[in-house]
């Protein structure tokens, strides 16, 4: 029994795999030592399939029967390195609650990066595959139910059209992990434009070498924004595009109730993409100041106050790039401080955009954002719920809303040349019918982690996949959350 258990522990090759279609290309790799350390998963005893992404899988190229299939599920568990990977822990640091830390990879390998079809390129993580050279004191696992609801939320985010990363399968591995409690363990591979975060560059910035800065800056460049190569001063240009997707990003997740809950400048990602679906929420009764997390006591990161923060975070990218906008830095600082002060607008724009979609609005008029306000104050004081609310908003009726504010949007409707069936159509698009609703969620993973039963989740991920179209099956997903729970609290999975 000993031998069989040893044998296992070590992955296999990539001969003893069937062809899944990887096409590994892995540049990251390429760059200097100090940005990663070569590692290896550390193999589990029995690994087994909780969920795949066939649609997923269709999308970057690979065959999704081989890798559903038994032969390939130790890749997934980090028993089996495929053809062309190259296993990293990636070196990184960050602003934590505002606390700077030198962290990396503690519990996540990057397998490498694949090429899909058009040129697109995916980063292959293992979420939980065991120890590398930055868990410091942690064991490099993650448990089965923070697994799923990255799973399951990440999902929710791609179907309502916000950039993010996903997850391409979740394992269990047959083993437990210890945190508060014993818990069932998984692996959970992400796929991602790149990990290349704010963190990043503050860790190349402490490192001191402008050579490695200047690499890791033409390198994210090159890979997400290959546009502002070519500028008089690329790296000014890297930040203003950069803050240009932060904005839109952040505008995106107000506009459907989503609270990260830890954005930390380690889970900003410079691709655009949410990053770390951990203590995250959508909010139900709108209230700016929702908090989910069960370490977010101050609300740093609560509803309202993230354009604030990710302003905040950017202005830490700011400062690690300052050396590679002009060698003098009374110059460089100013430049900083000018592409920051762009933020704001930008949010702004974004945000009250999406917001005259969600109220029909075609045309802009300089009493676009009172209108809104007007709206948000009247369902804080009723503590009406935010997404049935918008859902529900009809030119022609009253309901849900205050009569005054309806009189004075319906007058605003008719001052723009589309019709209210074209206002309404632009509405649906706009406003989902379900969002990820919190009791949902965690009666779905019990299920799953307590009893094996994974119906619910299949359920609540297949009402999640349309999320703006009606349907009878999205009925019982649109209730918020009872009153039994309105103090519910998320946590951090490591």
């Amino acid at each position: 029994m000993g031998g069989y258990l040893a044998s296992l522990m070590i992955p296999k090759t990539a001969m003893d795999l069937p062809d899944a279609g990887w096409r590994f290309d892995n540049t990251y790799a390429r760059l200097p030592q100090q940005f990663y350390t070569r590692t290896t998963p550390t193999a589990v005893r029995l690994p087994a399939m909780a969920l795949f992404n066939r649609s997923l899988a269709e999308a970057m190229g690979v065959r999704p029967d081989v890798l559903e299939s038994e032969e390939c599920i130790p890749v997934f568990a980090g028993n089996a390195i495929p053809q062309g990977a190259e296993p990293i822990a990636q070196a990184y640091a960050g602003h934590q609650f505002g606390h700077f830390n030198m962290l990396g990879d503690g519990r996540a390998i990057l397998l490498g990066e694949h090429l899909g079809p058009n040129g697109s390129r995916w980063d292959i993580q293992l979420k939980g595959p065991g120890r590398t050279a930055y868990s410091r004191r942690g064991d490099g696992r993650a448990a089965l139910g923070p697994m799923l609801r990255e799973y399951l939320i990440s999902e929710a985010m791609f179907a309502l059209g916000i950039p993010t990363t996903r997850s391409l399968a979740v394992v269990t591995t047959g083993e437990p992990v210890f945190r508060d409690e014993e818990l069932p363990g998984a692996v959970l591979t992400r796929i991602a434009a790149s990990h290349i975060r704010v963190g990043t560059f503050e860790y190349a910035a402490m490192q001191q070498n402008p050579e490695a800065l200047r690499a890791l800056a033409d390198y994210t460049i090159q890979r997400h924004y290959p546009e502002v190569a070519e500028a008089p001063n690329p790296c000014i240009s890297l930040l203003e595009a950069v803050i240009e997707r932060q904005a839109s990003l952040v505008a995106k997740w107000l506009l459907v109730g989503f609270i990260h809950g830890v954005m930390n400048t380690d889970n900003m990602a410079l691709s655009g993409e949410t990053i770390d679906y951990g203590p995250c929420a959508f909010m139900d009764a709108y209230d700016p100041a929702t908090v989910f997390s069960s370490i977010d006591r101050n609300g740093r990161y609560a509803y309202a106050n993230q354009a604030g923060i990710a302003h905040w975070n950017l202005a830490r990218l700011a400062e690690a790039l300052l050396p590679l906008f002009d060698s003098d830095e009374n110059k460089a600082v100013e430049m900083a401080k000018v592409s920051l002060g762009n933020f704001p607008d930008r949010f702004q724009h974004h945000w009250i955009s999406g917001m005259r979609a969600k109220l029909g609005l075609f045309n802009e008029e300089p009493g676009d954002v009172a209108l809104v306000e007007s709206l948000l104050q009247g369902m804080l004081r009723s503590g009406s719920d935010y997404t049935n609310t918008l859902r529900a908003l009809d030119p022609e009726k009253v309901c849900g809303v205050d009569a005054a504010w309806h009189a004075e949007w319906s007058a605003r409707l008719t001052r723009q040349p589309q019709t209210l069936e074209e206002a309404r159509s632009l509405m649906l698009r706009h406003n989902p019918v379900v969002i990820p609703r919190n009791h949902q969620v965690e009666e779905a993973l019990e299920a799953a982690c307590s009893n094996g039963d994974f119906q619910p989740l299949h359920k609540l991920l297949a009402a999640l996949a349309n999320p703006y179209e009606e349907g009878l099956e999205k009925d019982g997903y649109r209730e918020p959350t009872p009153d039994g729970l309105l103090g519910y609290q998320t946590f951090c999975g490591t």
